[in-house]
């Protein structure tokens, strides 16, 4: 069926990317997967072709584009590649929304340039050792000095996708106590500078997947962070996430079906090729059936994340509408890269394999931005039930 979603300018950068891909990253992705990090300068090239600045206005040096849509495109030619950018996913997904929202028009000035030439790598530091992100459980504190000019942050945090190389981290901190009637209350986002005396990258996090989105823990040590780098309203940080919930969850989704479209097409091409009994694997009446079955859900997940760009470019896509594509979207990709990982036999189960890699970077997808459980409890709750 063909895909109403997309026009000629997503076909032409569409284009540019998997022309960029297939010539500068998947030469070198075994490298950077062995030692677990992309090369800093990788990030400057990003910000040579224009890919960390898309949805940055064009005054900051920008291409000011508003639409999802390509970024959308840009998911699905790295999944098709098997490969990743590194923590400039976060950079891109993750911070720059908040930022968009909340920053002044100095603190923009200050941070958005270096964003767009990947000078200034950001991150977004929440979840913290033993509690995750437990509001009640967040013991990284930030108390505003006396004469309001400083904070002063001391604690932890954990899985920090983007936090080695990172130049600037959104610091999730107690800024203030809990309120009885508000336990949410009291925690405010700072932007912290990797450079301050005090702030430590403690260890770089061997994770079963995504092995070079430079996930790291933190620490924070008496580290003096200027009243200026707050950002957004004080005591009022966790609201502020939830806020971009709605984007986050689409990306995930997005991602989760192109890394399903992928896998479908490593093991048709493999199951093509590979001979069993003097015939080709996809000759016999199981591989057919099984890529039938895949190609069937991948197709089903492509409606849901169409339809799921499609509204939030209308500003149309809900909490409860982004929960059910993020929900679907990566049961589906779950359900999919496994059975095409089947198909590839032993082949699939090494670790240096395109559909391994698919597999174990996938596995995350529905933990982050909320759980499955989490997102069925939100959907349940938009059904008044």
């Amino acid at each position: 069926m063909r895909r109403t979603v997309f026009d000629a300018d997503h076909a032409r950068f569409r284009a540019a990317m998997r022309a960029f891909i297939d010539a500068e990253v998947v030469p070198s992705f075994g490298k950077w997967y062995d030692d677990g990090l992309v090369p800093r300068e990788f990030y400057y090239r990003l910000g040579e072709l224009g890919v960390l600045g898309l949805e940055v206005p064009v005054e900051y040096g920008g291409a000011g584009v508003e639409s999802f849509r390509f970024r959308a495109v840009l998911a699905e030619e790295i999944a098709r590649a098997a490969v990743s950018f590194g923590g400039s996913s976060a950079h891109v997904t993750r911070c720059l929304p908040l930022i968009t929202a909340l920053a002044t028009r100095t603190q923009r000035q200050r941070w958005l340039p270096g964003f767009v030439t990947g000078e200034t790598m950001f991150a977004l530091a929440l979840a913290e050792p033993g509690t995750g992100i437990e509001p009640a459980g967040m013991r990284t504190t930030a108390p505003l000095s006396l004469d309001g000019t400083e904070y002063l942050l001391n604690g932890s945090k954990t899985f920090v996708i983007g936090g080695v190389h990172a130049d600037r981290v959104i610091v999730c901190a107690r800024t203030a106590a809990p309120r009885a009637e508000d336990p949410d209350y009291g925690l405010s986002l700072l932007v912290v500078d990797a450079a301050a005396t005090g702030y430590r990258v403690a260890r770089q996090l061997d994770t079963l997947g995504r092995k070079v989105s430079d996930t790291a823990e933190l620490t924070f040590t008496d580290v003096r962070v200027p009243a200026a780098d707050l950002l957004g309203a004080p005591q009022h940080g966790l609201a502020h996430l939830a806020a971009q919930s709605v984007r986050e969850r689409l990306s995930i989704a997005v991602g989760a079906y192109a890394q399903a479209k992928a896998a479908t097409r490593f093991a048709r091409r493999y199951t093509t090729e590979r001979r069993a009994f003097t015939h080709p694997v996809a000759s016999f009446q199981n591989t057919r059936f099984e890529l039938a079955a895949c190609h069937a859900e991948v197709d089903a997940a492509e409606a849901v994340a169409d339809r799921a760009v499609a509204a939030h470019d209308r500003g149309e896509l809900s909490a409860a509408g982004a929960a059910s594509a993020k929900l679907f979207c990566t049961e589906v990709a779950g359900r999919v890269i496994d059975r095409c990982l089947q198909l590839h036999g032993g082949v699939g189960y090494l670790a240096d394999s395109p559909i391994a890699r698919l597999y174990a970077d996938h596995r995350v997808d529905r933990i982050q931005g909320g759980t499955s459980e989490v997102l069925r409890s939100v959907i349940a709750a938009e059904m008044g039930l």
